[in-house]
């Protein structure tokens, strides 16, 4: 899985077809020495820094360095690392299928293609709040938490964003909306341009988990689920793009062209 990653991020990116292949052998004989470390997965900038002190700067010199260095810098995180310089992945699908973590929750992010505004950016994330709506929707889940995290261009300043308790379980949009807008609209830095959004929904519950509030109309949020939920049908019959909101097709929208992304990349 990590090879095929890193293909996908590293070496088709350079190829005219847009495809990557890569195996151990040829991940060291192509990637060793590939610069900046930064263009690996789970390598960001802070741990760039701190490789850079101990003098390694590629995946061969991490692969060339006394594990027990590594270790007493990055504690069990060395492992991931030292398996990676190597080209190899301690994780199978079969552990990804057993995992089951103590709190389920269900997040999305993504960069986006240039500097936004702070309207602009507000609008991707409404599509995003929506998307993860209907993916609640489909998988009979609710929610009574959020997160929203917001990544300004250049790391000029940092993120900012945060977390809000609802008053009730839901996985409707309009609840959710009004969740993350308030979050949004309350913590974001105008005066800076944004690169990358965030959103989680947290404690997801099945659905018939949750206890009923005699003050709430059951019937119309149930009407309003079924609508979501056919919405969804939809799309996962006649493809993501078959039915679309008003806000898809404004202009910074980002919605359309992600789904026609396989991974996070170009689909041919």
């Amino acid at each position: 899985m990590y090879l095929a990653k890193i293909a996908l991020d590293i070496t088709a990116k350079h190829n005219p077809r847009n495809i990557g292949y890569l195996d151990e052998e040829k991940y060291k004989k192509e990637l060793w020495h590939h610069r900046p470390i930064t263009d690996f997965w789970q390598i960001g900038k802070g741990i760039e820094k701190r490789l850079n002190k101990l003098r390694i700067y590629d995946m061969y010199d991490i692969a060339h360095t006394n594990p027990k260095k590594l270790y007493k810098e990055f504690g069990i995180n060395a492992e991931y690392l030292i398996d990676h310089s190597l080209g190899k992945e301690s994780c199978t699908i079969k552990d990804i299928k057993e995992y089951e973590p103590k709190t389920k929750s269900i997040s999305n992010s993504q960069v986006l293609f240039e500097d936004y505004s702070f309207e602009k950016a507000r609008l991707v994330l409404k599509e995003m709040i929506e998307l993860g709506s209907l993916r609640l929707i489909e998988n009979n889940l609710i929610t009574n938490k959020v997160h929203l995290y917001i990544g300004y261009s250049k790391d000029i300043i940092k993120p900012s964003g945060g977390t809000k308790s609802l008053k009730e379980y839901t996985n409707l949009y309009r609840e959710l909306l009004k969740s993350f807008l308030s979050i949004y609209d309350s913590t974001t830095n105008r005066s800076f341009a944004i690169r990358r959004i965030g959103i989680s929904f947290e404690n997801t519950i099945k659905m018939q988990n949750v206890q009923l509030n005699l003050f709430t109309n059951q019937e119309k949020l149930d009407k309003e689920r079924k609508l979501e939920l056919t919405i969804c049908n939809i799309k996962n019959k006649m493809g993501k793009n078959s039915i679309l909101r008003g806000i898809n097709l404004e202009k910074g929208a980002t919605t359309i062209s992600r789904n026609k992304l396989i991974g996070g990349h170009n689909g041919y």
